[in-house]
């Protein structure tokens, strides 16, 4: 059994905007400083902290785990939104590309962007990989984004949902185990 805990990065003033901010390397708004701030009041499990490369998830992990070192994983990143990075619902309402894939359940490619597949793939891929290589009976903890938290859940959670049933809000976390290749809550 593995103890593990997916934790949100602080929001970004994108995130506040609600805009998809994916590629974007955004830092921590003064919002986000704050919700990482607040979660250094956990004892999350921190034998082991995987982060992604993003500056959002670096900062969250520095004002989280302000002694810790950590281990940086490019394929834990967020999607990259394409055509679409960096606007919000309202400002892409009126673009045809955005409409169908919206109206695929944004499950088609984006156009100039990640496919919703790739990305699962890639974050799933990354997940096992660093779940095989840490020792049974371990703990560890993953900042990370919105989308890979959906992505890994939707792929190992004992009681399985849809990829958006498992949205957290930025600065958020979930505390689970990984036993016999599920994730339990």
């Amino acid at each position: 059994m593995i103890t593990l805990a997916f934790i949100r990065h602080g929001a970004t003033k994108g995130n506040l905007e609600k805009r998809y901010i994916g590629r974007t390397d955004e830092s921590l708004c003064d919002v986000g400083i704050q919700q990482a701030l607040r979660l250094r009041n956990y004892n999350f499990p921190s034998k082991h902290i995987f982060v992604s490369p993003m500056k959002r998830t670096l900062e969250t992990a520095k004002l989280i785990f302000p002694e810790r070192k950590y281990i940086t994983e490019e394929d834990i990143r967020e999607t990259d939104f394409g055509i679409f990075e960096g606007k919000s619902a309202a400002e892409l309402s009126e673009n045809k590309e955005y409409r169908r894939w919206v109206d695929s359940m944004c499950l088609s490619p984006i156009p100039d962007g990640e496919s919703v597949t790739d990305f699962k793939k890639r974050c799933i891929t990354a997940f096992e990989k660093i779940i095989q290589a840490l020792p049974e009976n371990s703990e560890a903890s993953f900042v990370v984004h919105g989308g890979v938290i959906m992505a890994v859940l939707e792929a190992f959670a004992e009681n399985k949902s849809n990829f958006y049933d498992y949205h957290i809000n930025n600065g958020e976390f979930l505390l689970c185990r990984f036993e016999n290749g599920k994730i339990k809550f």
